[in-house]
């Protein structure tokens, strides 16, 4: 008996690892070398590689494949039909699996939908991706990105609220719904 609910149509093959908890739903193809968090959520006719990792509490919508050398943290969520990739530089005559590259997608970090995060990227912790936005750099934590390609717009706080502050400079905000603190310094925003 397994701890996580797995539909009658979804395809797990043996070795993956999944926690306990997590729903893997329609259509849902998760291959050998997964290793998945506890309390996920796999929509339909997601598909997960081999090498990924997914960790606690991450939401994954329908139609979205994560390939090979995706690193997802805790709470995490991807929305439907958001694109990872792979090979900076694919073509189907040239063989290209020794060049995949890393991206690493850090914890409390929400992808809308549609939107396309290029290999070799890192989001960090609690970013947000806006729907139809493509990501071909890193993203710094709390920092709301949207456009093609992505340009920062503004800040997100923890909790999903916009926070009103410059880009740049220095500032603080409090959250109404939750209290927490933010502290702008050099570009950069902080949780107190």
């Amino acid at each position: 008996m397994s701890d996580f609910f797995k539909h009658e149509t979804a395809i797990v093959d043996e070795g993956a690892e999944i926690g306990a908890g997590s729903r893997v739903w329609h259509w849902v193809h998760i291959c050998s070398g997964a290793r998945i968090g506890e309390k996920c959520s796999f929509g339909q006719n997601v598909f997960v590689g081999n090498r990924v990792t997914i960790g606690n509490n991450v939401k994954i919508q329908n139609n979205v494949s994560v390939y090979d050398n995706v690193f997802i943290e805790d709470d995490v969520f991807c929305g439907p039909s958001m694109v990872f990739t792979n090979v900076y530089n694919p073509r189907s005559a040239v063989v290209r699996k020794d060049e995949y590259m890393d991206t690493h997608i850090k914890k409390g970090a929400t992808i809308g939908a549609n939107a396309t995060i290029v290999c070799g990227v890192t989001l960090n912790e609690n970013c947000f991706i806006a729907a139809g936005a493509v990501v071909n750099k890193d993203v710094k934590s709390f920092a709301l990105m949207a456009g093609v390609p992505a340009k920062q717009i503004g800040w997100m706080s923890k909790y999903g609220e916009q926070i009103k502050l410059p880009l740049e400079g220095e500032g603080e905000w409090i959250c109404p719904n939750t209290g927490d603190k933010y502290q702008l310094k050099l570009g950069s925003l902080l949780l107190c």
